[in-house]
């Protein structure tokens, strides 16, 4: 019998729940994920999103509802769903000690590979991934975003069917993290399939296939990055001259769209709620109104403002929550810094 059944998705979750105490983590989670492609799954830390994927993963079971990865049970078969998968976790789990060469052959040998296949699937790695020139250093003298490659190898040492990636560049500089994304894409290329949790809205914007947006242990939207933009219609954007003026233009974009605008330094920026607003007819009533503007603009939402409009709160505030299956947020001064001075307040 085939691993996976015609047209199952390869992963699949049926009402899901899990309980740590006092904390329900997952209330009902169902996902279902086609073989191939990459599902991000977006939600606050303290939504379940981790919870989810260890459950997945074999790590932990679910107190209800069933789960299939690559056509086995979760709970039945989990040696049979654990020869299928691969799992790169928040932080790297590499030894510091040895080379990078040596990490890949320990895994190599953990996953009862001869010692010969060993050093074999470690060089190929090696090379495919461009650590090749490093592989002979102690990985305690890697950068961070080669320790996460690193990793990521290591969690395909028995070409995967399926591999979950929790938060794979948390805390990683911006060059590191579009090296994740290729090494991502490339795997894919390949017939991978690839869950992917991330706090970072751009990141499942570029890569996924599919969006699964989680809060409190359910899952409340699923859809490609533009079909989450689209349920909640493009804005009309204006940039002030004079900031003074904010109250006249919010009275003309509120008119045009049926929206009370929201102003964020200079720019008012106003949801469509009433269709199409032609850009002639935004710059003909503000001149009317007196109000002189820097630019006009139809632009589509951000996930960002989808994550906002679907949870309550902005990607920024979600990512500093606690996740009780084992997440934690990372937000930097500077960050919580530049999400103050990004708020912003609604014009009546």
């Amino acid at each position: 019998m085939e691993d996976l059944m015609a047209d199952e998705p390869i992963v699949v979750a049926e009402a899901l729940r899990k309980r740590f105490g006092a904390t329900q983590a997952l209330d009902g989670l169902d996902l279902a994920v086609p073989a191939g492609t990459v599902c991000g799954v977006l939600g606050p830390n303290g939504a379940g999103k981790t919870t989810a994927v260890r459950i997945l993963a074999t790590l932990a079971d679910a107190d209800s509802g069933r789960a299939r990865v690559a056509g086995h049970d979760v709970a039945a078969e989990p040696d049979r769903v654990r020869a299928r998968i691969g799992l790169a976790g928040q932080y790297a789990a590499v030894d510091e000690k040895l080379t990078g060469r040596g990490n890949l052959r320990m895994f190599g040998r953990l996953y009862h590979l001869s010692r010969r296949d060993a050093r074999a699937r470690a060089d190929e790695l090696l090379e495919r991934f461009g650590l090749t020139d490093a592989a002979d250093r102690q990985v305690a003298g890697y950068s961070g975003g080669m320790r996460r490659r690193l990793d990521l190898i290591a969690s395909l040492i028995l070409r995967p069917q399926v591999l979950f990636l929790d938060e794979p560049t948390t805390g990683l500089d911006p060059r590191s993290r579009g090296e994740i994304w290729d090494a991502v894409r490339g795997l894919v290329a390949d017939g991978t399939t690839v869950l992917l949790t991330t706090q970072y809205l751009d990141e499942a914007d570029r890569l996924a296939d599919d969006i699964a947006v989680v809060d409190h242990g359910r899952v409340i939207a699923t859809g490609t990055p533009d079909e989450l933009k689209s349920s909640i219609g493009d804005r009309l954007d204006v940039v002030l001259e004079d900031p003074e003026s904010a109250p006249g233009a919010a009275a003309v974009l509120h008119r045009l769209s049926g929206a009370y605008p929201e102003l964020e330094g200079d720019r008012l920026s106003a949801a469509l709620t009433r269709g199409t607003v032609r850009l002639a007819d935004a710059v003909r009533e503000l001149d009317r109104a007196g109000v002189a503007v820097g630019d006009v603009a139809l632009r589509r939402p951000t996930l960002d403002e989808v994550f906002l409009r679907l949870t309550g709160r902005p990607a920024e505030a979600a990512a500093g929550e606690a996740d009780p299956g084992g997440g934690s947020g990372h937000e930097s001064g500077s960050e919580r810094e530049a999400a103050g001075a990004r708020r912003k307040e609604t014009v009546r």
